[in-house]
């Protein structure tokens, strides 16, 4: 996932605990107490709701040293339905939600028994799933061993208390089906009814359209055909919007052999490739073109140069550059591409980020200077000289396969046109079309520092790169995101199509890019907005507003277009009012809305990035006062709510054999509500908490008062908000998921939400 800051990975990962064998290799970090849930009786019963519908029963017994009836007995008590069988699919495709949900409950032995996870997975899983352990927070919270004990009598009582509340607030909905998780994976790998392949004219230069796979698993995808990242209905579906390019992470030593240089690379590589030629093979059918996402070579612990400490870079922690400044590093990258595309002659290209969080060529991360090879050099040598070896072993295995290469990252995310004037000329230089782009919220001047569906660019790093590219003889490409962003990444597309329709004419009036990026690991659902894209960059003479007028039409029908255009535009007026700067899209709750819970006092936790928000109020803001941090997420949310009641209407009055189509529509957007009102209710209610808890007997009766009314407003928001968002969630398998991070929440948090607001309404106190 692309960010403004850089987080040194490899350094943050170096902290390791010192403790049994077992758990040697797993990251510890700064020693921090785990949090403990207080309106639960205990830990125990903590565990056994975070997990019941997530992990067997069986399994949670075992962990604990419990018997099954007992953890049955133990949810029983606090309103919790009897569960028959737990799909495979949340240990399969959701173990990162497991480990979010069980971080502050369990040490890392019982952590790996409930994953069935050795230490090495885990720990190359916190090292290489898109910044696993950055978005923990890069601590593991200390954690006694749990134990299973019968409740005592005070245990007893306060989960009775708990299924007061289950049966008050959610009578007998909890125990009525739902649609299990991760079901979307089988609803998007079902064939389409009708289905024909595009076929491009055959005069006409293909842009390619590139996306990331909805139900694909972030990390080794090649080496278990069972988690199918593209399964054929997928294909379909995308291609039927347009889409005529799909990615895929790759690490480059596991594709390819070492070498003499370095011959523990390539384990099970025939079997990768093997598996990449199938998907390639398939892909083709619907004039899809797979692309593999690049960011080497890839740092290793300081341990591997032992024998080879000619080969190390600059060192972050315990792990070293492979030094490109070296010929042995450049020529192992070059023949390893060369040897891939050869045994893979239809891979339509790569995506390149040579300046990316991860430590790849000493200059990666702006630390070349500590490079005894490399400290001569500048980065402009060095990073055209790994964009030079990326583009020769491509096109030595294939000549026809695109090479993509992105300026994220380079000179700081300022001017980097001295490093693109000197790119081979046969790479395409990709741009985030919205970056630097000015903007004003709340009274509050920003600029945008990332992907932003708010913010319609192009922007003013973007437009001279691309200039310069085209000057030096390049092909340009924009990277740019329609279906959904991290302004709000746990609803699969928003109905804003307004802000898509303009941003992409702006493309086309400004820059003619050549290619497109459209989707990180978030925004590759098949939607109405790529669908939007696709009819702006195909027909002859596109504008927005007839653009948007034909896909209303085909989309419901006579009667019920208009609504839906004055749906998109209102919710697309109010999207504008939102307060982006990078510390609101990665640490605020807007991801998890009201499942995160409300704390009665300070946690001493930050936030993470896309992760745990905590109650972290000066992380999530950014420059933002509080007030207006809150008001402008207010503002979204009021202004979304008359354009869902259109969006209602144009639903109701499509045609009866459209209608389930977009039902959709209706659900997500009410979801997206559902979040930006409940991150205004979480900042009130911690700014008041903390004001509360501060100012002490400096405060007047009234002013203590006032604070707790509005601690007491923010709680009872947060139940209405968490019941409605629960209902939903339990329609609509898709809400609530994120590729890279899985599901953000389950179901059961959202009551678990109204169970944590009623138990602080009765802390607040009168």
């Amino acid at each position: 996932m692309q960010r403004i800051v850089f987080v040194p990975l490899a350094c943050a990962f170096a902290a390791f605990c010192v403790c049994a064998s077992a758990e040697s290799i797993l990251p510890q970090g700064e020693a921090h107490e785990a949090l403990i849930a207080g309106y639960f009786p205990d830990r125990l019963h903590e565990f056994v709701w975070r997990n019941w519908t997530a992990v067997a029963p069986a399994k949670l017994a075992r962990v604990v040293g419990a018997m099954e009836q007992e953890i049955a007995a133990v949810a029983e008590s606090m309103g919790l339905p009897p569960v028959e069988t737990v799909p495979s699919e949340m240990l399969e495709r959701g173990y990162i939600t497991l480990i979010r949900r069980n971080w502050h409950l369990l040490p890392y032995d019982q952590l790996l028994e409930l994953l069935e996870m050795t230490p090495e997975r885990l720990a190359v899983m916190l090292r290489e799933e898109d910044f696993l352990w950055v978005k923990l927070g890069q601590v593991k919270p200390q954690c006694a061993p749990l134990r299973y004990s019968p409740p005592d009598e005070a245990a007893q009582r306060r989960a009775a208390e708990i299924r007061a509340v289950v049966e008050k607030d959610f009578g007998g909905e909890l125990r009525r089906p739902a649609a299990p998780r991760f079901d979307f994976v089988r609803q998007l790998a079902e064939p389409l009814p009708h289905f024909a392949a595009p076929v491009p004219p055959a005069d006409a230069p293909v842009m390619p359209r590139i996306v990331y796979s909805y139900v694909a698993v972030y990390g080794d995808p090649l080496m278990n055909p069972k988690l199918n990242p593209y399964p054929d209905g997928l294909l379909e579906r995308l291609s039927a919007d347009g889409i005529n390019g799909v990615w895929l992470h790759a690490l480059l030593r596991d594709l390819a052999p070492g070498g003499a240089a370095f011959p523990e690379f390539g384990a099970d590589n025939e079997t990768r490739l093997a598996n990449l030629r199938e998907l390639v093979e398939r892909a083709k059918k619907y004039g899809i073109g797979v692309y593999l996402y690049i960011n080497e070579p890839r740092a290793m612990p300081v341990s591997f140069f032992k024998d080879r400490p000619e080969m190390a870079g600059v060192r972050e922690g315990d792990f070293a550059a492979l030094c490109t400044s070296q010929p042995a590093v450049r020529q192992w990258m070059g023949d390893a591409l060369a040897h891939l595309f050869g045994a893979v002659p239809d891979l339509a290209g790569v995506y390149a980020i040579t300046a990316s969080e991860n430590l790849t060529n000493c200059a990666s991360h702006g630390g070349w200077s500590g490079c005894t090879r490399c400290k001569e050099r500048s980065d402009t040598d060095i990073l055209t000289e790994v964009v030079g070896v990326i583009e020769a072993g491509v096109h030595r295995g294939n000549p026809k396969a695109n090479v993509l290469i992105s300026d994220w990252g380079w000179r700081g995310y300022g001017d980097a046109r001295e490093i693109i004037a000197r790119l081979p000329k046969a790479v395409w230089l990709m741009s985030v079309s919205e970056w630097s782009l000015p903007i004003e919220r709340g009274g509050v001047k920003s600029v945008v520092g990332e992907y932003s569906i708010s913010s319609v660019g192009p922007g003013p790093r973007a437009l001279p790169h691309w200039t310069t590219a085209k000057d030096a003889g390049l092909k340009i490409g924009a990277e740019i995101q329609f279906n959904n962003t991290c302004e709000i990444a746990s609803i699969p597309y928003l109905p804003v199509m307004d802000l898509v329709a303009e941003h992409c004419h702006k493309l086309l009036v400004s820059a003619h890019p050549e290619a497109m990026l459209i989707g990180w690991t978030m925004g590759g659902h098949p939607s109405p907005n790529l669908e939007v894209v696709r009819e702006m960059y195909t027909l002859p003479e596109p504008t927005v507003d007839g653009v948007l007028d034909r896909l209303a039409l085909e989309r419901f029908g006579a009667e019920g277009a208009p609504h839906a255009r004055k749906a998109w535009t209102l919710m697309s007026d109010a999207f504008r009012e939102y307060p982006f700067h990078i510390s609101v899209v990665y640490t605020s709750p807007v991801q998890c809305g009201p499942a995160n819970p409300l704390y009665p006092a300070k946690t001493g936790y930050s936030a993470t990035m896309w992760g745990i928000p905590y109650d972290d109020l000066t992380g999530w803001r950014g420059p933002y006062l509080p007030e207006v941090f809150a008001g402008q997420f207010e503002k979204i949310a009021e202004g979304w709510r008359p354009g869902i009641a259109e969006l209602q209407t144009a639903v109701d009055a499509t045609p009866a054999e459209q209608r389930d189509a977009v039902r959709a529509d209706v659900r997500f957007a009410r979801a997206a509500a559902i979040h930006f009102q409940s991150v205004a209710n979480q900042a009130r209610y911690v700014a008041a908490r903390d004001a509360l808890a501060g100012s002490g007997a400096s405060l007047s009766s009234e002013e203590r008062q006032g604070l707790k009314g509005t601690m007491r407003k923010a709680a009872e928001s947060e139940i209405a908000l968490a019941r409605e968002l629960f209902t939903l969630t339990r329609e609509e398998s898709r809400i609530g998921f994120e590729p890279s991070c899985q599901y953000f929440y389950l179901p059961l948090d959202l009551a678990e939400k109204v169970i944590n607001c009623r138990w602080v309404l009765g802390q607040i106190g009168e």
